[in-house]
């Protein structure tokens, strides 16, 4: 897994919290996993197509029983799924709203170690400032990340590095990076 397909599961706020339900075992059916997900179904819908497009789900092939799953994960997608379910994992039910925006787990993807805004930036080729800028505050204002200033440079440069959930989640998902 590279960081670009990160950033691509994570274009949707549901794909993470599907590929945990189907790492979990529940059946890769419609009605089930929208209501394990707990997702609106627009949303839900979108992003169970996103999914398929990018490669981490099929549809079953063949016909046979009405309680045969419709999705199955790809072996890509159980490298997906796995890392999907140790993320959430680690982030209580009342926190996984920060990882369901888009920018979340790829920036903490980046803060292996204390990184400038800059070479976040250029991690990420696809980030706008705007959204870079926008994701660190949440993450900051949660206590994922934590920026210091250092005021012996000129200009001051800060330096964002993962905290608490932030590092464990950036833990997950490194070791998943393929280099």
């Amino acid at each position: 897994m590279d960081i670009n397909l990160i950033v691509k599961i994570t274009s949707r706020a549901w794909a993470l919290p599907i590929l945990d339900k189907l790492h979990l075992g529940i059946p890769g059916r419609q009605a089930t996993l929208l209501a394990a997900t707990g997702a609106g179904r627009t949303a839900f819908l979108q992003s169970l197509d996103h999914l398929l497009m990018i490669g981490l789900l099929e549809r079953n092939p063949g016909h046979g029983h009405p309680l045969r799953p419709e999705f199955r994960l790809t072996p890509a997608g159980e490298v997906a799924a796995r890392m999907a379910n140790e993320v959430l994992n680690i982030v209580k039910a009342d926190e996984q709203d920060l990882l369901r925006l888009s920018w979340t787990l790829p920036v903490l993807t980046t803060l292996q170690t204390p990184q400038q805004f800059g070479e976040i930036r250029r991690s990420l080729s696809s980030i706008s400032d705007r959204a870079l800028s926008q994701s660190l505050r949440c993450m900051e204002q949660r206590t994922w990340i934590h920026r210091r200033v250092d005021e012996a440079t000129r200009p001051p440069r800060p330096f964002y590095s993962a905290i608490n959930n932030g590092a464990m989640i950036s833990s997950v998902t490194n070791t998943m990076l393929v280099r």
